[in-house]
């Protein structure tokens, strides 16, 4: 069945139902090394796992690995330029989720990115980054413990899909030519615009199967939070790329006011409600007037809009969601992209889970895991309807290989988020109980104990902190 991987001998396949992995208590579950430091990480961090398992569950639950191979060592096995063979994707097909080392991007020709690459095979549309703070983890921010949000990125769209011509092909010179004197002149409000001849040309496509998909995912998720933390906010800069990233916005609060309309309050329906709540007399203007700061300003139309929209919130919810049973649905909000980048640095505890697009998902998950501790301490999954990679977020470093110093939180806590997933949330609780001790007693590796206060001297090494980990199950 397969050319050079060896599955292991007892275990069984995880299934999926509706989107749901069904979890047998011996899953069989493909690794994938890693480049580079893969090599000290993933020892480190599967011993972490089966601890953890043990401890928590006694030999009743144990996950038999299987060794698929991508990368460098794919390339050293299978033969040159063999990155990703297919032994290891019907391998991850087949069993259904699969946990993964740093790979590096090769150079030249061919696939661009292994990453994204497994994402689009698998249709893994839903980049899922938590961002949380570690006691004793040094952060450069003030309040890191502040700091609690998971990115729900869209995997498989925006300009990250890779559809682009270089500048001055035949193809693009075709594309331009036709665009400058056929589509943007038929299209008024693009006025007198013209694209430059020598540009190079990407496409943007953001669809609503994409967008609602991945809204929908974190929803659910925001369902399962305590209440307080019961919020999603769709990041998008739909004020000037309205018909993409204002169409992902709009899109979501469809969803969540069709599909989870029992669940679910959009901001603007929450101020409307709460001025009836304040004043049960007040009419659709005053109303209006309250929603909408500029109300007198605005034209005779948009009033007329307003009052609508006030109307047609009012009639739609007021019995499911008025006097106060707002306050116990999810909020659904919306930010433009560059302003909760400022708001994250400034107000992180105002926000639990961001639904993104592509581009600016990868702008935000590293941007707040910096302020956590780094990418070091950053876990990822990438989460389909029939299948699931949980990878470390951080390069391959190769000149760190082999000396057993790199941290390997970052893979230690995409497992914790594998063991979430399948629901086996005891031996994740251990995990994150364990690294928390380690950190807070200061047993932590050379990127963490360089910006500690003082410095720790000597740090412990990459196979030293999993022990340290480990000890702290009890």
């Amino acid at each position: 069945m397969y050319e050079k991987i060896t599955p292991p001998e007892t275990g069984e396949k995880i299934t999926f139902a509706e989107g749901k992995p069904i979890v047998p208590d011996h899953p069989i579950i493909p690794f994938i090394r890693g480049d580079g430091t893969g090599v000290d990480l993933w020892p480190a961090s599967q011993k972490v796992f089966d601890a953890a398992i043990q401890a928590a569950y006694g030999g009743k639950r144990k996950i038999s690995w299987c060794k698929v191979y991508a990368g460098d060592e794919a390339c050293d096995r299978y033969g040159t330029y063999q990155y990703l063979p297919e032994d290891t994707l019907k391998a991850i097909g087949e069993y259904g989720v699969a946990i993964k080392g740093p790979l590096t991007t090769p150079i030249g020709g061919g696939i661009r990115s292994l990453n994204v690459a497994l994402r689009q095979i698998f249709d893994l549309y839903a980049c899922v980054r938590p961002c949380r703070y570690y006691a004793g983890t040094p952060s450069p921010h003030k309040t890191p413990e502040k700091m609690n949000v998971i990115i729900y990125r869209e995997n498989t769209e925006d300009i990250y899909l890779g559809i682009e011509w270089r500048e001055g092909t035949e193809i693009v010179k075709k594309l331009i030519e036709y665009l400058n004197t056929d589509l943007i002149p038929a299209t008024p409000e693009h006025g007198k615009k013209q694209i430059r001849l020598d540009s190079g040309i990407g496409i943007k496509p953001i669809s609503k199967t994409g967008t609602q998909r991945l809204v929908k995912r974190a929803i659910e998720n925001a369902l399962r939070l305590p209440k307080e933390k019961q919020m999603v906010t769709l990041v998008h800069k739909g004020n000037i790329m309205k018909y993409t990233e204002g169409a992902f916005r709009d899109w979501g609060y469809e969803l969540a006011t069709t599909e989870f309309r029992d669940q679910c309050v959009t901001e603007r329906e929450s101020w409307i409600l709460s001025n009836k709540e304040e004043n049960p007399d007040i009419s659709l203007e005053d109303n209006a007037r309250k929603l909408e700061p500029g109300y007198d300003a605005l034209t005779t139309d948009k009033k007329q809009e307003a009052c609508a929209e006030v109307k047609a919130v009012l009639e739609a919810i007021w019995e499911t969601h008025g006097n106060g049973k707002w306050k116990e649905k999810v909020m659904v909000n919306d930010r433009i992209a560059d302003s909760i980048f400022q708001q994250l640095q400034t107000r992180p505890g105002e926000y639990s889970i961001l639904a993104t697009m592509n581009l600016n998902g990868d702008y935000l998950s590293d941007a707040a895991a910096a302020i956590v501790g780094g990418l070091g301490m950053g876990p990822g999954a990438n989460i389909g309807d029939t299948c699931a990679i949980f990878e470390a977020t951080h390069g391959t470093a190769p000149k760190h290989a082999g000396l057993d110093r790199v941290n390997p939180g970052s893979l230690i806590l995409s497992g914790v988020m594998m063991l979430e997933y399948m629901g086996w949330q005891e031996a994740a609780d251990l995990i994150k109980m364990g690294i928390e001790k380690a950190i807070s007693n200061r047993e932590v590796t050379y990127d963490l104990a360089r910006l500690m206060e003082p410095p720790v001297k000597p740090p412990l090494k990459c196979s030293e902190f999993a022990d340290a980990i480990i000890k702290y199950f009890g």
